[in-house]
């Protein structure tokens, strides 16, 4: 559950190593007072470079489209099961909804290939 600023890690090699969320692009708004958008597992938001490596291909300070892989708030599935990380992280992506970087760190939600990144499915080392 992000959203705006939310701080989440990067997890992949473009030199990003921490973003702040600025905008939800896809989600879902809450129902309770205050209507301010949600983003969950495979939702688009727009973040801004907090801390980059240097030499790195984001430099800090950037803003960046991001795909949420992890969240900290679990996902619960269709078959009742649910699914929860221990930090919240986003993969850096283009306009193409293709992974900027060549690497994927950790394991991925399953609920990205339903939402058609397979790219980042397929690059990640572990798909729970």
């Amino acid at each position: 559950m992000i959203q705006q600023q939310s701080y989440v890690d990067i997890a992949d090699n473009t030199g990003a190593k921490q973003a702040m969320c600025i905008k939800v692009l896809r989600g879902s708004s809450s129902k309770g007072k205050f209507k301010r958008k949600i983003a969950n597992v495979g939702d688009v938001i727009i973040c801004a470079v907090k801390i980059a490596a240097p030499g790195g291909e984001v430099k800090q300070g950037e803003i960046i489209r991001c795909v949420v892989v992890r969240t900290k708030q679990p996902t619960i599935r269709k078959d009742g099961s649910y699914v929860r990380f221990d930090k919240n992280a986003a993969v850096v992506i283009d306009k193409e909804n293709n992974p900027r970087g060549t690497r994927i760190f950790g394991a991925v939600a399953r609920e990205l290939r339903d939402k058609n990144f397979m790219k980042i499915v397929s690059l990640a080392s572990e798909v729970v």
